[in-house]
């Protein structure tokens, strides 16, 4: 963990920081809560933009919860700016897990951090099948975590991107992806941290009188005499069987059919209302149990930020965490990190694509060589066989003629 400046900012260049297997591991505590969490390791992965710079911590095994969490010197972030920024890849193209961190205060016992640990926030794309892929943000307040009412929607491709949160002191906040604003708000408005400023006030009720009616039926409209005709008439064309029987069949009634002429329920024309006074709304009130709080974007004791999530195929890599006051500084690490590397990254992926690409039709059209070959081999060994046959059929005939000849029973030996 490296402190930069007296803005209280902790960067974790794994390319610097982690290059060596040991050195990682001394940062970075395994949670023990579970004997079973899945394995980490440090690698670029198969494509990449930078071999030693992309290095990242990267899960390892299917279907496993993971948890491991890195400690840094604990700050508030009272009175200024709070940036979380990493950056995630699921280079195994992610069907279903997390790709988020969870900053916590500096007294969890990092050994013993799981699901249920209480936590400050947790910020980063999760995925799961076709109707979930999108941006976590969760603040915890009061002891409750908060979820946005907003949809962000996360990248579900297999390149590294960037995620970057900003939460301000005037208590607004910001979601980047890739340098980019996706999202944006207030707190207030975005999360159901406290009651509404306002509520509809119990003492009102809608005046008897009150008309919310736009049309009322036309009282002068009638209905026409001939309007009422059945919905279904017998089928004028339908005639009695020839061979129908009364005494077996009971007494014989033409099908019924659509009745052309019917023109279903009556109802009088519409007009507008003369005594329509518009819809009603609710007076509403100030709410006695709102009371504002300046502070919740405020955590005092910010000291470790943690990967606690779970995979169904592993091979995420999370890279270049980010924890600072200065904004301007996090989008410009972002460039010097994320923004160096992404290039030359999607370079090599599309050419290990266009390779992979072209051994798959190497391989099918040698798989269709093959399969005409055998076609052929079937064609062959057929015609062969006709011949066989042939040449069989035509024995046997001269045979035949032979012992008509000579007047051979092969019956009396």
């Amino acid at each position: 963990l490296q402190l930069l400046g007296n803005c209280e900012t902790i960067f974790m260049t794994y390319h610097a920081l982690l290059a060596r297997e040991y050195e990682w591991r001394s940062r970075w505590v395994n949670s023990k809560h579970k004997s079973d969490y899945g394995e980490w390791k440090l690698t670029a992965g198969d494509f990449y933009g930078d071999a030693e710079k992309d290095k990242g911590l990267q899960t390892s095994q299917d279907a496993r919860f993971y948890a491991v969490s890195a400690r840094f010197d604990s700050f508030s972030n009272e009175g200024k700016p709070l940036v979380i920024q990493f950056t995630v890849k699921h280079e195994q193209k992610i069907d279903c897990g997390g790709g988020y961190v969870k900053v916590f205060p500096a007294d969890l016992e990092q050994t013993e951090m799981h699901g249920e640990s209480s936590y400050y926030i947790m910020f980063g794309p999760d995925i799961c099948g076709y109707s979930t892929k999108k941006v976590h943000v969760i603040f915890n307040y009061k002891g409750k975590n908060h979820l946005i009412k907003k949809e962000i929607k996360c990248k579900d491709d297999e390149l590294t991107h960037l995620y970057t949160l900003i939460l301000n002191p005037d208590q607004t906040y910001e979601v980047k992806i890739d340098n980019e604003k996706v999202e944006s708000g207030s707190l207030e408005e975005d999360w159901d941290f406290l009651p509404p400023k306002k509520i509809k006030d119990p003492e009102a009720k809608k005046p008897e009188d009150w008309d919310d009616r736009a049309k009322i039926d036309d009282p002068s409209d009638t209905k026409p005499e001939d309007w009422d005709k059945p919905e279904n008439i017998p089928d004028p064309d339908a005639k009695k069987p020839e061979d129908w029987d009364e005494d077996m069949d009971g007494e014989w009634e033409p099908p019924m059919i659509p009745n052309p002429e019917y023109k279903g329920e009556w109802k009088p024309k519409q007009i507008d209302n003369p005594n329509y006074k518009g819809a009603w709304v609710h007076p509403e009130i100030e709410n006695p149990e709102y009371s504002p709080d300046s502070n919740i974007y405020k955590f005092d004791n910010i000291g470790v930020l943690g990967l606690d999530l779970w995979q169904v195929k592993s091979g995420t890599i999370f890279d270049n965490f980010l924890i600072t006051d200065d904004v301007k500084e996090a989008e410009e690490i972002g460039k010097e990190t994320w923004g160096v590397t992404k290039e030359p990254e999607k370079k090599m992926k599309q050419e290990q694509d266009d390779l992979k690409r072209k051994e798959e039709e190497e391989k099918n059209k040698e798989q269709d060589t093959e399969a005409a070959a055998d076609e052929d081999e079937e064609e062959e060994e057929e015609e062969e066989e006709e011949e066989t046959q042939e040449d069989t059929d035509e024995a046997l005939s001269e045979t035949d003629e032979e012992d008509a000849k000579f007047g051979h029973n092969p019956a009396k030996g």
